[in-house]
């Protein structure tokens, strides 16, 4: 009856699950259409205007290819030319939708397609996830707004691949997006070593007549693509251009031209096509038909002459690939892969020159990454269908029984993938940032509540500030110090600290890390509903900005200052904020009592650098201390208190740890689904702070058994 239960209440979360997510689909397809067409007609569909437009090139009596505006196959022209005689308005309405058919076509086919086995639940949650990605995608959303037809070839060739059971039909589909997209042919190979050979002949015939009806239709624009321009190389935007994603591009950016760069692209070409389609062929022969044309698409993307933002969706479809034999592995190639394709490369990496070359090709380095690198498992190895599990602590009841801990909250004892942490913190940053950045307010505001601050300050006697900040301002050296201390030690500190604890104690890294963002994004919520004029900005007031130097305050935008940072972003105040959650990091794991005292002084001289210097007020370190107090709270909400050993817990047996067992059983299960229970008999927590080792300190596991002991206390 309990099993009964069990099965009824999944099914029952699973279909809230479905819903929900199909709703979340639903949104972002309304989203992209509206974007689209509110607006003016001469500002969407671009592509799709210059192509079959009033003036459009397929109007054109001549060659299509005597502007570079047209940059498509000459059968993409013949096929694309009745359509000149409906070029009305309502004509680019109906592209948007069929375009958004498109769409939804191809998230259902690579839904129906990934590799088995699966569970149930994977099943009914792939296609509105998949749909939902490909709304999020850079390729589908230029698509929806310069009216591209790249994704048609895209649907072909998922269509003949993957549903089509007939080998003829199959070529047949695609060889005309061959046809379209040149490109295509590479899944000729694929076919035939696969045994689908009579597909294979029927791509290659499809893609023959077509191209010969072109050429008997059209042979001078025949001529120029094929021959002229090699395969349409050179036509449109300039080949070195940050959005062409090829090998051919990236070797143009690098500054290297002529018969040099010709020679090496076609070597690195042939080198990609041979393993990328050798690993392509493997796959499809280990029942991974879907990975295998994701894989030869990526082959193409790396390969063509020209490829273009809209005809990357290939390597989006990559993320059906399972990479990693731990279950706290199996996420980085999927995250990286939709953040590359839904965030711009400044998202993804810090804008510092030395990168720019890994950030201006992000995209193409995952799509080689898939066609050559990426170490894909094999439906036979074991670790497949149960990767090695993640252990958890047995959950710590909290101090209070009101709180209620979030039984998906769990305390992992592994550490987590360094380059998942990396992009996490670093798009996590960014998205901040650009909130932080679009958090504006009229200066009026801004002034007015600078003056409440400073009203309120002076009712209870702590405006200093002003006092502060001329003492400081008399002293040349210490003028230096505050700018010096104010932009050196905001972010390293912090990052040293994360460091620290990723190598040497990796769960109170999850701890420190999740209050961390967790007080950075209340500090966001701040910024939105109270803007505040820092000292160093509020006119008549005598403040002097020891840090930027004197600002211009008749000028609104205050300088090119604000172009990197709000102005108004004040309160709370981070900087004392990141430097108190130092402190207090410092003080609870610290094994040493100076190094604890230099975790109390860094946020003490934090606040008198904030002070002196004019860039805030002392209520907004108040701010900044109400923010992280409620960052650690929400963690111990989330998680419980932490566990700590009694004293020489080296010859203490490990507690009992939660292991998660769903990646062990059931079919298709995933890890991490049922959390240990809560117990009421944990131990008593710890009056304040300790030196011991949290119980959570355990080393890795490198496998699913037992794990080690724990390690003594560090000497004091």
């Amino acid at each position: 009856m309990r099993g009964s239960d069990a099965a009824r209440g999944t099914a029952t979360k699973t279909s809230a699950a479905r819903a929900a997510l199909w709703l979340v689909a639903a949104v972002l397809a309304i989203r992209q259409l509206a974007a689209v067409l509110r607006q003016p007609p001469g500002e969407r569909l671009m592509d799709l205007e210059t192509w079959i437009g009033p003036d459009g090139v397929l109007h054109v009596n001549g060659s299509l290819y005597d502007t570079d505006k047209f940059t498509g196959t000459p059968f993409a022209g013949l096929v694309l030319k009745p359509l000149t005689r409906s070029a009305e308005q309502s004509l680019g309405v109906a592209w948007t939708f069929a375009t958004l058919l498109l769409v939804v076509g191809i998230g259902l086919v690579a839904a129906r397609s990934v590799p088995g086995p699966a569970s149930r639940r994977t099943q009914l949650l792939a296609a509105p996830i998949a749909i939902s990605l490909l709304m999020l995608s850079l390729p589908v959303r230029n698509s929806f707004y310069l009216g591209q037809t790249s994704i048609i070839p895209v649907l072909l060739v998922l269509v003949g691949a993957l549903v089509v059971r007939g080998e003829r039909a199959s070529g047949v589909l695609i060889g005309i997006g061959a046809a379209l997209q040149p490109t295509v042919l590479l899944f000729i190979p694929l076919l035939w070593f696969t045994g689908r050979r009579r597909a294979a002949v029927s791509t290659a015939a499809t893609f023959a007549a077509c191209t010969a009806l072109a050429w008997a239709a059209m042979p001078g624009d025949s001529w120029t693509y094929w021959i002229h321009h090699a395969v349409g190389a050179g036509l449109g935007n300039s080949a070195d251009s940050l959005a062409n994603q090829s090998l051919h591009g990236a070797l143009l950016r690098f500054g290297l031209e002529g018969p040099l760069e010709i020679a090496l692209y076609l070597s690195l070409a042939a080198l990609v096509a041979w393993f990328g389609l050798g690993r392509a062929i493997r796959y499809a022969k280990d029942g991974q038909l879907l990975l295998a044309v994701a894989v030869t698409g990526c082959v193409a993307v790396a390969i063509s002459p020209t490829t273009w933002q809209h005809q990357l969706l290939w390597v989006l479809l990559a993320v059906v690939g399972r990479v990693g034999r731990k279950a706290a592995d199996r996420l980085l190639w999927p995250v990286f892969v939709v953040l590359a394709m839904t965030l711009p490369g400044k998202m993804l990496l810090p804008n510092m020159a030395f990168l720019d070359t890994v950030r201006d090709n992000a995209v193409l380095i995952a799509a080689l990454c898939a066609a050559c690198v990426v170490p894909f498992l094999s439906r036979t190895d074991p670790h497949f269908r149960k990767p090695v599990p993640t252990e958890y602590a047995t959950p710590v009841a909290s101090r209070w029984s009101w709180v209620p801990l979030l039984p998906v909250w769990r305390r992992a004892l592994s550490r987590p993938n360094l380059l998942l942490e990396l992009l996490a913190i670093r798009v996590g940053y960014s998205i901040y940032s650009k909130i932080r950045l679009a958090a504006t307010a009229s200066t009026a505001d801004a002034e007015a509540h600078g003056r409440q601050i400073s009203s309120i300050e002076q009712a209870i006697g702590i405006d200093v500030e002003l006092a502060i900040n001329e003492a400081a301002a008399k002293s040349e050296w210490l003028t230096d110090f505050l700018a010096f201390y104010y932009t050196s030690f905001h972010f390293p500190v912090p990052l040293t600290i994360l460091a620290i604890l990723y190598i040497w104690r990796p769960t109170d890294y999850r701890w420190a890390r999740a209050s961390l963002a967790f007080a950075t994004v209340l500090a966001l919520v701040g910024f939105w509903l109270y803007p505040l004029a820092p000292p160093r900005l509020m006119p008549g007031m005598g403040f002097t900005d020891l840090v930027h130097g004197p600002q211009d305050l008749t000028n609104p935008d205050f300088g090119a200052l604000t172009a990197v940072t709000n102005q108004y972003a004040a309160m709370p105040s981070l900087h004392f904020g990141w430097s108190l959650w130092c402190g207090v990091v410092v003080v609870v794991l610290a094994p040493k009592m100076w190094m604890k005292a230099l975790g109390l002084i860094h946020p003490l001289i934090t606040l008198y650098v904030i002070v002196a210097s004019a860039n805030h007020w002392l209520l907004d370190a108040v701010g900044g201390a109400v923010v992280v107090g409620a960052g650690f709270a929400l963690t111990y909400v989330l998680s419980g208190r932490r566990h700590l050993l009694p004293r020489g817990a080296g010859a203490t047996p490990k507690p009992t740890v939660g292991v998660d067992t769903s990646a062990t059983t059931g079919a298709g299960a995933g890890a991490g689904t049922v959390p240990a229970a809560r117990k009421s008999e944990d131990a008593p927590a710890s009056s304040g702070p300790s030196n011991e080792m949290d119980a959570s300190d355990a080393p890795d596991a490198s496998s699913g058994g037992a794990a080690e002991p724990v390690a003594p206390a560090a000497p004091k």
